[in-house]
């Protein structure tokens, strides 16, 4: 039986400064200058699925490390693939109920494809060729609520409830925040198994209210989107909180660039955010609206590197592909 999505509340961050660098992100507040416009621009008709086709809520997208492009979407055809160059390659899920809860799509660092059921609390992982070759999470049949009175049973610690995205650590231990329900950070060995969590649901530092998108940088050090408290929150792979980084708007999606000096693209609500690893915005593009142009909902971003961005934009059913001028 599938859950229904919860609607989080926002609520007020309360940054405190005690063993934390906590930093406000827009860069000083009343006094600080204008944010840096980045001069980027839409690249139209990039993605070409084919015709009449239904998309549904686009809510993830990835690059792989061949430069090919996975999509994921609420509709017909769940999981779209494309080359570097936007040209259609194939489609696959449909008619599977796995994809009700649709909510991301990653690359792991070997180039395995990962993705995210929320609605089903399981993560997918898939070899090249589709094929399940693994699973995080797990869910109650429908006869084991009718034999096993599972419902009134305490859910295990490496169980999720609504769990939203995945990130790896160099040593591949796995990184997921959950969610909408759970409201954490759950940590795996590379084998699958449980190691810890942090967080619950609240407004200090630690605390989370919808960790919506999780990355980790080339140093091991791990980001989560915290959108109901429209802030970023950074720890080590043992969960101690290393920064909080007030935003203007709630992020919704995070990624990060390739090679030795990585900077962050944050998705929000009409606008996307450039920022360096400290938490200063270098810059914002985009505007609201949810025609061909504008940004919707960036429920999923992948960035390959400083000069490409490309997006899903949720509400919107569209997939764009932004460049640097």
């Amino acid at each position: 039986m599938k859950k229904h999505f919860l609607m989080s509340a926002v609520c007020a961050a309360a940054i405190s400064l005690c063993a934390v660098a906590s930093m406000n992100a827009q860069g000083g507040g009343e006094n600080a200058p204008p944010m840096p416009q980045l001069p980027f621009h839409l690249v139209e008709d990039f993605f070409h699925y084919p015709a009449n086709s239904i998309v549904g809520r686009v809510s993830g997208i990835a690059v792989g490390p061949k430069g090919n492009i996975v999509a994921l979407n609420r509709g017909y055809h769940p999981v779209l693939e494309f080359t570097s160059e936007g040209s259609f390659v194939r489609s696959w899920g449909e008619g599977s109920g796995m994809f009700v809860g649709a909510h991301a799509v990653r690359f792991d660092p070997q180039g395995n494809l990962w993705y995210v059921d929320a609605a089903d609390n399981i993560i997918y992982r898939f070899d090249s060729q589709g094929r399940t070759v693994g699973t995080l999470g797990t869910n109650p049949e429908p006869w084991t609520w009718l034999t096993h009175v599972i419902e009134h049973a305490v859910p295990g610690k490496a169980a999720f409830y609504q769990e939203t995205d995945i990130g790896w650590s160099k040593d591949g231990s796995m990184f997921v925040s959950d969610g909408y329900g759970n409201s954490r950070v759950v940590k795996f060995d590379k084998d699958g198994n449980f190691v810890k969590a942090w967080g619950e649901r609240g407004g200090q530092p630690g605390d989370f209210n919808t960790p919506h998108s999780i990355v980790v940088d080339s140093n091991d050090v791990i980001y989560v989107a915290d959108r109901g408290n429209s802030r970023i929150q950074v720890f080590d792979t043992d969960g101690d909180r290393k920064a909080v980084w007030n935003l203007p708007t709630a992020p919704w999606a995070l990624c990060l660039t390739n090679g030795p000096n990585q900077v962050m693209f944050v998705g929000s609500v009409g606008r996307v955010y450039k920022l360096d690893l400290t938490g200063k915005i270098l810059g914002a593009f985009g505007r609201p609206g949810k025609m061909a142009g504008t940004i919707d909902s960036i429920h999923g971003i992948a960035c390959p590197d400083e000069k490409a961005v490309y997006l899903a934009n949720l509400y919107a059913s569209r997939l764009d592909k932004w460049v640097a001028q």
